[in-house]
């Protein structure tokens, strides 16, 4: 078992956001997420993201900072030069993506999965695969502006058409195009447990 670094503590509610690293998106999407992240921060919970100062990623913690918000970001050493540290808040440097995304599910009570590239799927993916598995209940709540998560939906519901995946699974998440929707979804469910895993 790997010991991961510690937190500093806090008793509220977290949110993780899976969201794009990139410079080059699309103007409005990155101000969608610096409106998710006021958000966060005005409703009083920790946003849980991935370290960078760029993108999608920065832009949300940016805003959520600037608001009073509490947040945290984890980053692997090797990302450092390349998604640019915010270093205004709590960031905490890890050895491997692994353990990035281990030490992020771990502090969060829900999951917000804003637009992004193959990174925010490849997280999104993950977590929604451990959740199959029943190795966490917490909720999965895709932003969708614009229809960016349709195309993802339509290949879930054509796995389950396939039999691929049972038909439950597609209560695994919820997809809003609208903000104010998407956390009213993270909001109304409680505070759900640990994953569990090895930490391998």
């Amino acid at each position: 078992m790997v010991d991961l670094p510690a937190l500093q503590p806090f008793d509220g509610f977290s949110v993780c956001v899976f969201c794009g690293s990139s410079d080059r998106a699309d103007p409005a999407l990155t101000e969608g997420a610096a409106r998710l992240g006021r958000m966060i921060a005005e409703r009083g919970w920790r946003l849980v993201y991935g370290g960078g100062g760029v993108g999608l990623m920065g832009a949300a913690a940016r805003a959520a900072h600037a608001a009073g918000g509490r947040v945290v970001g984890i980053m692997p050493a090797f990302l450092r030069s390349r998604e640019r540290l915010f270093d205004d808040v709590e960031t905490v440097v890890v050895t491997s993506m692994h353990e990035r995304k281990t030490l992020m599910y771990d502090a969060s009570d829900a999951f917000i999965v804003a637009p992004g590239g193959v990174g925010t799927l490849e997280e999104a993916v993950e977590v929604l695969s451990w959740k199959r598995l029943d190795l966490h209940p917490k909720p999965v709540i895709f932003h969708s502006p614009g229809g960016f998560w349709d195309a993802f939906d339509a290949l879930m519901r054509q796995n389950v058409s396939t039999g691929m995946t049972p038909e439950s699974f597609l209560s695994a998440y919820e997809i809003h195009g609208d903000l104010e929707a998407v956390l009213e979804a993270v909001g109304t469910v409680p505070d759900a447990a640990p994953l569990q895993h090895d930490h391998r």
